[in-house]
């Protein structure tokens, strides 16, 4: 109902899907976009993870390390990006802000 409404007012719009949907799709399937990585949540196991959409035979895209976990680099973004000091991020991690 919202999609057909949005595109009768030509709004760009597409459905967002879970990462089950993401990989019983024919065209991750057909374009082998599904990989795999060590991750600290999966203890130690992997996770799956959609690749890059981009295939290029000379050079071939690089996984390096897995997507952070929630809240990972918080402390880092408040101090650094925003010049927080240590007592702010402190008291905003009592409040439960982050």
């Amino acid at each position: 109902e919202w999609m057909e409404g949005l595109r009768v007012r030509h709004v760009p719009c597409s459905p967002v899907n879970t990462v089950d949907q993401v990989f019983e799709n024919p065209q991750v399937k057909a374009r082998g976009m599904q990989i795999e990585m060590p991750h600290p949540l999966a203890g130690a196991g992997a996770i799956p993870l959609v690749a890059s959409p981009i295939k290029m035979s000379a050079t071939p895209p690089e996984y390096r390390r897995a997507p952070p976990t929630l809240g990972q680099h918080t402390g880092e973004v408040l101090g650094e990006l925003l010049g927080m000091d240590e007592a702010e991020i402190a008291a905003l991690r009592e409040d439960g802000v982050v």
